[in-house]
C-alpha cells in the first residue's frame, strides 16, 4: 500500500490520539499536500522542526496500528465481505438459472443488503 494512503487511513482510526499540531501538520502535508516548507513559512518555524512533528506522528499512528492492529483487522473484514458479496451474487445467479426459487432470492437479497451495511 502507497504511504500516502497506508497515513490516510491510519490517521482516520488514530487521529484522535495524536495531539493538535500534530493532527494540524499531518493533515497540511498529507491532505492539502503542502510542503514541510511551505508548513514551516506559514507556522514560523523551521522545515526541520515541521519534519520533525510529521514523523513523531507518522511513528505514533504505525505504533497504535502494531499495538491494536484495528487498521490490519479491518482491511480483513472489507475483504471478507467482498468475497461474501461475491458468493452470494454466485448463488442468486445459479438460483435465477435453475431453479427460480423466490425464497432463495430473498435471503440472497437480504445477505447482501446486510453486508452493504457493514461496509459504512
Amino acid at each position: 500500500m502507497e504511504k500516502n494512503v497506508r497515513m490516510a487511513i491510519l490517521f482516520d482510526f488514530y487521529g484522535d490520539m495524536l495531539t493538535d499540531k500534530q493532527k494540524q501538520y499531518f493533515e497540511l502535508y498529507y491532505s492539502e499536500n503542502l510542503s514541510l516548507s511551505e508548513i514551516a513559512e506559514n507556522d514560523g518555524i523551521s522545515r526541520q522542526g515541521v519534519r520533525d512533528i510529521i514523523v513523531r506522528s507518522e511513528n505514533t499512528l504505525e505504533e497504535l496500528e502494531k499495538k491494536t492492529g484495528f487498521v490490519r483487522k479491518h482491511m480483513e473484514l472489507l475483504n471478507d465481505i467482498a468475497s461474501l458479496e461475491r458468493d452470494v451474487t454466485e448463488i442468486a445467479q445459479i438460483n435465477a438459472s435453475r431453479f427460480k426459487n423466490g425464497r432463495l432470492l430473498e435471503l440472497c437479497n437480504s445477505i447482501y443488503d446486510r453486508l452493504q451495511t457493514m461496509k459504512e
